[in-house]
């Protein structure tokens, strides 16, 4: 359970492991990190429909393949699915896989709330924390305001990395304006 005071109320988000129930849910969360692109194609309803479909099925398939012992979770608010977070756990480094909300959920606190709870976690296990990131992604700032840094453009993804020293003079850095 994590406590989550967002909105200026107490509520309980949790995470939980995804089942195979959750797959029209976790479809659903992937066709919405793709509608604002697809919304510029002249593609009806039905083709976006399908395009998202078959993306997911091969973005779940290539998750499972190449991070097999990742912790694959849905997450909650008061029983109210919300999102997803996909995180592998590696020896040096903590990698989020994945990390998406709803749209509705987005925008509320609750994507900083988790960022920080796996940063406690990397640095409670002395590890750094990374994500790609595509370089339109409007996350990106979140990702630079928590401490994250990029360490290699891939083209499409940069690869952002946060650690704990790093975070300090992140910090430091904004305090002194510059």
């Amino acid at each position: 359970m994590i406590s989550d005071q967002s909105e200026g109320t107490r509520t309980s988000l949790s995470l939980r492991p995804i089942t195979p129930e959750d797959e029209e849910f976790l479809a659903r969360v992937y066709a919405s990190s793709r509608a604002e692109e697809l919304a510029i194609t002249d593609w009806n309803d039905e083709q976006k429909a399908d395009f998202c479909r078959r993306q997911f099925d091969a973005q779940s398939a290539y998750y499972a393949a190449n991070y097999p012992e990742a912790s694959f979770q849905i997450i909650e608010r008061d029983g109210v699915p919300m999102g997803r977070l996909y995180a592998a756990r590696w020896e040096k480094e903590i990698r989020i896989v994945d990390i998406t909300l709803l749209p509705e959920f987005r925008g509320t606190g609750i994507g900083t709330k988790l960022l920080r709870d796996l940063q406690d976690d990397a640095r409670a296990a002395g590890k750094s924390l990374t994500i790609h990131v595509e370089r339109f992604n409007r996350a990106l700032g979140l990702y630079q305001r928590l401490g994250f840094e990029q360490v290699e453009d891939k083209g499409v993804y940069l690869l952002m990395r946060w650690e704990q020293n790093q975070s300090g003079n992140h910090e430091a850095r904004k305090r002194e304006g510059s």
